[in-house]
């Protein structure tokens, strides 16, 4: 079960009215945005809106200190259709600061109205506009991960299989990702049987309904990338609490990871829920301090 510092936040959000629509669903998600984002660390300065792609911006970063910078492409989570690099700014803030690195946060395009796969080709084109542009920021390109979380880790992995013979990820960061899209939903009460208070059903189906509405299907490596040829997949860190209905996808792709002989790690953290890193609680603090140091093991 959560830490008791949680069971407050848990108890107010079950008392809520249910949310109906992905319009109610973002309206929420903004209105969390000053609580998960207080206190951010210091950075050395960002610049925001950059324009990475055709409809595409990002947030970018820039640690202090002098460059060049290893840099991390950072997909934000919210269901591929709501979220921006606004609703994880002091998570980014805190890998760069806990990192080193330059963070280039995108905003790719959300459904319903950009269902699969124009988020994720928003995010395939950002990663080719970093991988040319980075040093202009101070960046240095050779030294590139990608990472996010939840939809912004299946987007990741989606990216780096898209990107394999392109570009050569150092790493990839994947925090609670969906990687059997639709295999979450079939599986959810296995993992969570306690409902998570943060990704309920409800809100997942209405997720899955807006970015499948394009005629995605989930065989599509693209969409589930667990399905695609992993054999020159980077390093990779997966964290994930054990509340999380996405437990099971961490657990199958770290597990398909080794078997293929790549480096996996994964981290569990008992009695967490899905997005407990932007939550105020130690395992947070945790699994921060994991993420920041596999970054820099792997960004040298």
């Amino acid at each position: 079960m959560p830490r008791t510092e949680l069971t407050a936040l848990f108890e107010m959000i079950r008392s809520m009215p249910p949310l109906h629509s992905i319009a109610e669903l973002r309206a929420a998600l903004e209105a969390m945005i000053p609580f998960v984002n207080a206190n951010p660390p210091p950075v050395g300065h960002v610049e925001s809106g950059v324009v990475v792609g055709n409809g595409v911006h990002a947030d970018i970063i820039v640690p202090p200190g002098a460059p060049p910078f290893p840099v991390l492409i950072y997909l934000h989570g919210g269901g591929w259709s709501m979220g921006s690099p606004a609703g994880s700014h002091k998570l980014t803030c805190q890998l760069c600061a806990g990192t080193g690195v330059l963070v280039v946060a995108v905003d790719y395009r959300l459904a319903p109205e950009h269902p699969f796969p124009t988020p994720l080709d928003d995010c395939v084109a950002a990663a080719r506009w970093t991988q040319a542009n980075a040093a202009r920021f101070g960046g240095d390109a050779e030294r590139l991960a990608i990472g996010g979380d939840s939809a912004g880790g299946n987007l990741s992995a989606a990216v780096i299989n898209d990107l394999r013979n392109e570009i050569p990820f150092r790493a990839a960061l994947l925090l609670y990702g969906a990687f059997d899209v639709l295999g979450c939903r079939r599986d959810y009460d296995q993992w969570a049987p306690e409902e998570d208070p943060v990704l309920d059903k409800q809100a997942m189906d209405l997720m899955l309904d807006a970015y499948f509405s394009g005629g995605a299907s989930n065989d599509d490596p693209r969409v589930s990338p667990i399905k695609a040829d992993l054999r020159n997949f980077p390093p990779a860190c997966l964290l994930c609490g054990t509340w999380d209905p996405l437990l099971g996808d961490s657990r199958a792709l770290h597990a398909r990871l080794s078997g293929l002989g790549r480096q996996s790690e994964l981290h569990e953290y008992d009695g967490m829920p899905h997005a407990f890193i932007q939550l105020p609680c130690t395992e947070a603090d945790q699994a921060i301090a994991t993420a920041c140091e596999f970054l820099r093991t792997r960004l040298r």
